[in-house]
């Protein structure tokens, strides 16, 4: 009965904390192998350059970078700067 009990308040912990997210927060979550569109954005707002990824955007802890593989080349690119970021 126990086991039960305790396997049910993690449950309902679980549950509880994703109901609890914003939709934002889900779908960055749940944006694991989807394809992104980056595009890095001059100082007079045109696009300089862009990328699709083949997964992710992840961004660097304590940095104002990002990184991600690159869909057409298959090689590591990280960036900072003026970027947009958009869920393909």
């Amino acid at each position: 009965m126990k086991n039960q009990i305790v396997k049910f308040a993690i449950l309902f912990s679980i549950v509880l904390g994703f109901i609890s997210c914003t939709d934002a927060s889900r779908a960055r979550i749940g944006g694991f192998g989807d394809e992104f569109k980056v595009e890095m954005i001059n100082c007079d707002g045109t696009v300089a350059r862009t990328w699709i990824s083949s997964g992710k955007v992840l961004s660097e802890q304590n940095s104002d970078g990002y990184f991600f593989k690159d869909k057409e080349s298959g090689k590591l690119i990280e960036v900072t700067g003026r970027l947009i970021i958009t869920k393909q």
